[in-house]
């Protein structure tokens, strides 16, 4: 099954083929991260007009990079949410076009759900259920239990700012570019991580829930009470380092807990936009030993793109069968547990 997936959610505009749910014939993104340096944010305004100009343009790419038409695709797929409402708009559209001109069907795919089948994405062994997802990106911070892609449990999620904003505002407030993710762990690079103290959230608390704005407010006062006449730049990399192992110890400490009370998983996933972070894939690798280990086979398929939509594509329809097409008629502001069932 050849299926074309859209993902329009924030501000990549992005298009991929996917064979068999696991096989990237093409995956292509055109992103305005770079028009939000200066911002240090998506403007959503401009993240919409960006994705208006590169929709159509990007749709050709792929067909033309796979060798294929219309007559080789089964089924489109596209992100119908959460996500930006004028980008979102954006793929919707785009794709309800394209079934009504080639009669092809379309489905709906809930942005998270993407990032959660994003490691079955071109890897040379198939994941084993059941298993533990930690998925945390600039828009959401989750732990899943899972026994299939459509079958299984939230046990955790933010009770505050997701992990990537809680990277994007800590860059902001250290002088560094968006995205903050890849600023921060390049200016920690040459950091001592135990140079500053930060807390620990939620640290005593038994559940599996995430909290991060006591760490941005942390790094704040910080910042504020740094010694007189001490420039930003000479104190920078101890205070990203510090800052980023806070954030992923946090982040770490919470997928400990909940792998040690479910003993029955076989693997454990770490995905999402931060997932490509090292710090945090070291952290794990450390602390999750005798436990199967997987990321996205490549960072772009860490961060947003559309080979992600068109896997869990597949597997809705593999799992779901034709009601998987349903999908696309049900509100997108609507929670992934009306796609993953317990």
């Amino acid at each position: 099954m050849n299926i074309l997936a859209l993902e329009t959610s924030c501000d990549e505009t992005a298009a991929a083929i996917v064979q068999h749910g696991s096989k990237v014939l093409v995956s292509c993104i055109a992103s305005s991260q770079l028009s939000f340096h200066e911002s240090g944010g998506v403007i959503p305004e401009e993240a919409a007009r960006k994705q208006v100009e590169c929709i159509v343009p990007i749709i050709r790419k792929v067909l033309k990079d796979s060798h294929m038409d219309r007559n080789d695709i089964d089924a489109i797929a596209v992100t119908k949410g959460p996500g930006l409402s004028g980008s979102l708009l954006v793929g919707t559209t785009a794709g309800r076009v394209l079934s009504s001109l080639w009669k092809c069907p379309i489905l709906g795919v809930h942005h998270t759900l993407g990032h959660l089948c994003s490691p079955w994405l071109e890897c040379t062994s198939q994941p084993l259920f059941p298993l533990i997802t930690l998925s945390v990106s600039g828009g959401h911070s989750d732990i899943w239990y899972r026994t299939s892609h459509t079958r299984g449990t939230l046990l955790g999620s933010t009770r505050d700012d997701a992990a990537g904003e809680a990277f994007d505002k800590g860059a902001s407030m250290l002088g560094l570019p968006y995205p903050g993710g890849p600023s921060i762990q390049k200016a920690a690079l040459n950091g001592k991580r135990s140079a500053y103290e930060f807390p620990k959230p939620l640290h005593n608390e038994e559940g599996f829930d995430f909290s991060f704005s006591g760490l941005k407010t942390s790094l704040k006062y910080t910042l504020r009470d740094l010694p007189e006449n001490t420039p930003l730049k000479a104190v920078l990399p101890d205070i990203a380092a510090s800052y980023e192992h806070a954030l992923c110890r946090h982040l770490i400490d919470r997928l400990e807990r909940a792998v040690a009370k479910n003993p029955d998983v076989r693997e454990v996933h770490i995905v999402g936009g931060v997932s490509a972070n090292a710090h945090l894939r070291a952290l794990a690798e450390e602390s999750l030993q005798g436990y199967a280990l997987r990321y996205p086979s490549h960072i772009t398929y860490c961060t947003d793109n559309a080979a992600m939509i068109g896997c869990a594509a597949y597997f809705l329809i593999e799992e779901l069968g034709d009601t998987a097409f349903d999908t696309f008629k049900t509100e997108a502001s609507l929670p992934l547990s009306n796609v993953i069932h317990a």
